[in-house]
């Protein structure tokens, strides 16, 4: 739940591991991404991209293992250039929740967004609760 502490990872990983494909692209920092995974596989199955969902497709979608029940599903949805808090009304609004509905652990609406002009990261969290 450390936004400012996981866009800084990102902007890391996005610099030391995007010389070989274009770095302002959504695909490179969906790359980065799959590699941050390999430091969380032993909890997480491998990460689905581009997800049918309610109303489009969730760019990254982590489901944990069934051996780490505790550990919460993510839903990720990438951007230039917009702000990270409108990632976060994009799941929601478009309902990207759907497509894991069937999975009954703890939901983490994640949103990263990469400012060209200002060459940084921004990111944002939620926890869903089906309630809402």
């Amino acid at each position: 739940m450390d936004c400012e502490t996981v866009a800084e990872i990102i902007e890391e990983f996005h610099a030391d591991y995007t010389s070989i494909i274009q770095y302002n692209k959504e695909n490179s920092l969906s790359s980065v991404l799959n590699i941050a995974y390999l430091g969380a596989m032993e909890y997480y199955l491998k990460p689905i991209r581009e997800l049918p969902t309610g109303w489009g497709f969730a760019d990254l979608v982590f489901l944990p293992k069934r051996e780490y029940p505790d550990m919460p599903a993510l839903l990720i949805e990438l951007k230039w250039n917009e702000t990270a808090d409108t990632t976060i009304q994009q799941i929601k609004d478009r309902k990207y929740m759907k497509a894991v509905e069937n999975y009954t652990g703890d939901i983490l609406l994640i949103g990263v967004s990469y400012d060209k002009k200002k060459t940084k990261h921004q990111c944002a969290i939620e926890r869903f609760s089906s309630e809402a």
